[in-house]
């Protein structure tokens, strides 16, 4: 089963850059994307209405932020768009697919770029929502999204540089420590140890073209689900947005 992820920079941009041809041909059973800045209603219908894929949301109460969708030709015996907060709950970022042989999250975890407040509210949505997943720890579970931290040096070009900006701070660093600690694998790292993998570059420099990137999109799983990961790739052919899918084959 192939499960990809991506941060489309909203769907309505996406749609226009050829999404659609994009999602048919990667053929995945499910695919996740974040950023959509879209409720239900404003994604294109030819985007809603998918051959063999049902569409699954969680938007933003405020306009054009935030939100998250999935796709898929497998359906799930439920699906929330809850973590039980309603502070957290009120910005979509968050939709969970529950299957029978295991339990999908799909996560836009906050940026702390913007202001101190800013940077408080996504140190502490890492803190409940690993507080919450570990509820689920002993079944098989998969996290997937923009996590918006680079975890360790290898993970971004310019560490050193970055030491002070959100993004790489080591609070942010440590609550993927701890989610680690939780016992969820990072699955990029289970087959490539290498440098120069990153999944973002910004869009301020030309630093795609000379991979001067991000590592910050993940597939976590439990230790229940990575028994049955058989790969995970970074897609960074792909164009449409400041971000590359990753994909994983599990199960």
């Amino acid at each position: 089963m192939k499960i990809v992820s991506w941060n489309i920079n909203g769907i309505r941009a996406i749609y226009r850059k050829g999404f659609v041809n994009w999602l048919e041909n990667e053929n995945a059973d499910i695919v996740c994307v974040q950023e959509t800045k879209a409720n239900r209603r404003q994604f294109p219908s030819d985007v809603s209405e998918l051959y063999e894929y049902k569409l699954y949301c969680s938007s933003a109460k405020k306009k054009g932020y935030s939100g998250v969708a999935v796709w898929s030709k497998i359906e799930p015996k439920s699906v929330s768009t809850s973590i039980k907060n309603n502070f957290f709950d009120s910005e979509g970022r968050v939709i969970c697919l529950d299957f029978y042989d295991f339990k999908l999250f799909n996560v836009y975890f906050p940026n702390g770029c913007a202001s101190e407040e800013r940077l408080r509210y996504k140190i502490n949505f890492y803190d409940y929502f690993i507080e919450y997943i570990n509820n689920f720890k002993n079944k098989a579970v998969i996290i997937c999204g923009d996590y918006n931290t680079a975890h360790y040096p290898i993970d971004l070009a310019n560490p050193i540089q970055n030491e002070k900006t959100s993004g790489f701070l080591s609070e942010e660093r440590k609550r993927l420590d701890n989610l680690v600690s939780s016992g969820f694998v990072d699955t990029f790292r289970v087959f490539n140890k290498g440098p120069g993998n990153y999944t973002w570059w910004s869009y301020k420099t030309t630093s795609r073209p000379k991979n001067i990137g991000w590592r910050i999109d993940y597939f976590f799983t439990s230790k229940q689900a990575t028994k049955h990961l058989k790969s995970a790739n970074i897609l960074g052919s792909i164009l449409g947005s400041d971000h590359c899918p990753i994909s994983i084959d599990i199960f």
